[in-house]
């Protein structure tokens, strides 16, 4: 309930609304100032000396007040037009994966004949960092915002926050604003994966020994791995006490077979998003090793082939699974 009453009163004054396309410009209604900590006891102070003034009559610290109060004046201006019409537009962000850093591109476009100081740039969650950057008279400055990628599909970017305390620190000028910008999330790639599945042999001779590939030796137990590929003999040997950890047999690939990533065959047991990184990890698995493969996921069903376009399409299809 406060949650709620906060935020939309947050719209309704602060004007924080739905994400904004294309080129967005900060009109004075956008900007926002208040006194920062430095500028209250100024305040203060400034409001001692006149009292004072007034008290014993010194017209010597009346016209210091007013000279100070002079200053105070210049000080807004400056503050505020140091971040008022500016214009703002959002890049493309790159496609990351899961635990990766999504990174944002902010473009600050000054078209005016001044040039701008101090203008700070960061995410409004006040845990973030934030950049700090000077836009020269008629000049575009490039921001780059990072924050992590939780989950797969598409990230929207956090509403973003610019703010000034320019020249004398008195003052604080800000602004929010919320691109219509996301990035891409593959799913995260499996830490310790099977080895690449061989299908697609024609010779009934050798379709039984393509379906396992050739024996490599043995490796911890993985969930999906099926019971026959149980290494029991290494198994017996190592400890036989119950609780103790599982080896599975580990196979190579068979040179000359087709590889095809289905994600139906994988076994049922697993849990979708383990399947989906899975998916991932052999299909970087592949492209490092020059191998085409065929990928299949629902509708998404590609031929088998190689390099950054077939790998973007099926990791593409992978992020956006039942999304």
């Amino acid at each position: 309930m406060l949650t709620t009453l906060r935020r939309r009163l947050r719209e309704l004054i602060f004007l924080e609304r739905q994400a904004e396309s294309g080129e967005v410009y900060l009109t004075q209604r956008r900007v926002f100032t208040l006194p920062s900590k430095a500028g209250w006891m100024f305040v203060l102070l400034l409001l001692i000396m006149f009292l004072t003034a007034t008290n014993y009559s010194l017209s010597l610290g009346f016209a210091l007040t007013f000279l100070l109060a002079g200053v105070a004046i210049l000080n807004t201006f400056w503050c505020f037009r140091n971040l008022a019409y500016l214009h703002l537009r959002s890049g493309s962000a790159a496609a990351v994966f899961v635990g990766d850093e999504c990174h944002y591109t902010i473009h600050l476009i000054n078209r005016r004949a001044y040039a701008r100081h101090a203008i700070s740039v960061g995410f409004n969650t006040g845990r973030s960092s934030e950049q700090v950057c000077d836009i020269a008279a008629h000049d575009t400055t490039t921001v780059q915002l990072s924050c992590p990628a939780n989950q797969r599909g598409w990230q929207a970017i956090p509403r973003i926050r610019l703010q000034t305390w320019f020249p004398l620190g008195w003052l604080r000028a800000w602004s929010t604003w919320l691109p219509d910008s996301q990035a891409l999330v593959y799913p995260q790639p499996e830490a310790n994966p099977p080895p690449l599945p061989q299908t697609g042999y024609r010779d009934a001779g050798v379709a039984a020994q393509a379906e396992h590939g050739e024996f490599a030796g043995v490796r911890g137990y993985q969930a999906g791995d099926a019971m026959k590929h149980l290494a029991w003999k290494q198994i017996a040997r190592l400890d036989s006490a119950p609780g103790a950890p599982l080896i599975s047999k580990q196979f190579a690939g068979l040179a000359g077979g087709e590889l095809t990533l289905d994600f139906a065959k994988l076994p049922r047991q697993l849990d979708t998003e383990l399947k989906l990184s899975r998916m991932t990890s052999w299909i970087l698995q592949a492209e490092q090793a020059q191998q085409a493969y065929a990928f299949r996921l629902g509708v998404h069903a590609y031929s088998a082939a190689l390099g950054a376009a077939h790998r973007d399409a099926c990791l593409r299809a992978l992020a956006l699974h039942e999304s």
